[in-house]
């Protein structure tokens, strides 16, 4: 088997509150295929923020290690983390808050290649500069202006362009649509898938939109409070979902066949607290098929190739479609 280009294992990362050990992502593992997209979904406050920005460095892990090229690079010295922070990036959801509001857009997509020396002149930073907002789509006359005097999209797309300033391997897109009108979003999906294809990027993708993280992924984990779920080949994710959370998530997604409209799963309970989490499925409390056995630890089990899951009832439940 070829090595991934990223490998997370029993990856943990837990914030101390005052009312005790917030377990923001617990014991998580997948792979990421070089030049693949992996989505990663689920509802507000699942943990796939905080599970990007720990596979990146920008928070560190409690438990667990992260591979990335086959190398271990959970504890680095501050050396090679700063070689990896080049190799891995992120653009971050809210393109306003994440830019330097005192600087222009050329400034903000110098700055990276300012600071990492690689040019030997000024000449050559302006024309890497150049290049990367040709890249992205920026238009010459905006190049002098502020974060302020963009909207939106076009803000989006100077994100996208310092984070490709020092050539990455790997980017973390952590919600890059979610704040843009549908036509702009589709605008800067496409140039994301551009840019894959002509640099070769690994990514891995997080929203809670279902439609685009079909659109724009080759595999997609569904995440819950932490923990994930179900993990597949986007194709056969939607296709054939397993999981009654995955279930429920997807019939959620609108549409258009008003002669043919699907059923939506209505979810009742409670969702339990990520604070010191009792053993056993954290959906329990709101599954229609919870039993004594879902109080008890749950592992991700392959159902199919490539298809995981983490139910113990899901051969029992999905017994006609495996």
């Amino acid at each position: 088997m070829a090595t991934p280009l990223i490998e997370a294992r029993h990856l943990k990362k837990y914030f101390q509150t005052a009312k005790g050990t917030l377990h923001a992502v617990d014991d998580v593992s997948f792979r990421i295929e070089k030049g693949h997209t992996m989505g990663v979904v689920g509802e507000s406050g699942c943990g796939k923020s905080t599970l990007g920005r720990t596979l990146i460095h920008l928070l560190e892990s409690t438990d667990g290690q992260i591979f990335f090229e086959g190398e271990d690079i959970t504890h680095v010295d501050k050396k090679r983390l700063h070689k990896i922070n080049e190799e891995m990036q992120i653009v971050f959801q809210d393109p306003y808050s994440s830019l330097n509001p005192r600087q222009t857009v050329e400034e903000t997509v110098m700055e990276p290649i300012r600071l990492s020396r690689r040019c030997k002149s000024k000449a050559e930073i302006q024309e890497q500069t150049e290049r990367l907002m040709d890249m992205v789509g920026i238009d010459k006359r905006l190049r002098h202006a502020y974060p302020h005097e963009l909207d939106g999209g076009r803000r989006q797309r100077v994100g996208i362009a310092r984070a490709l300033a020092l050539n990455p391997k790997f980017i973390v897109c952590d919600e890059p649509v979610s704040a843009l009108d549908v036509s702009i979003q589709a605008q800067v999906l496409n140039l994301l898938q551009d840019l894959q294809q002509e640099h070769g990027l690994t990514y891995m993708f997080v929203t809670h939109d279902l439609s685009v993280v079909r659109h724009i992924s080759d595999d997609i984990c569904v995440m819950y409070l932490g923990q994930l779920v179900e993990t597949a080949p986007s194709k056969e994710l939607f296709r054939k979902p397993l999981h009654p959370y995955t279930k429920a998530l997807l019939s959620a997604i609108p549409s258009i066949d008003i002669d043919h409209p699907h059923e939506r799963i209505r979810l009742e309970g409670e969702v339990v607290s990520p604070i010191d989490p009792k053993p056993g499925c954290r959906f329990a409390a709101r599954c229609p098929y919870a039993c004594e056995n879902c109080h008890k630890p749950q592992q991700l089990e392959e159902i199919e190739p490539n298809h995981f899951i983490s139910c113990c009832r899901a051969k029992e439940l999905n017994g006609d479609v495996l």
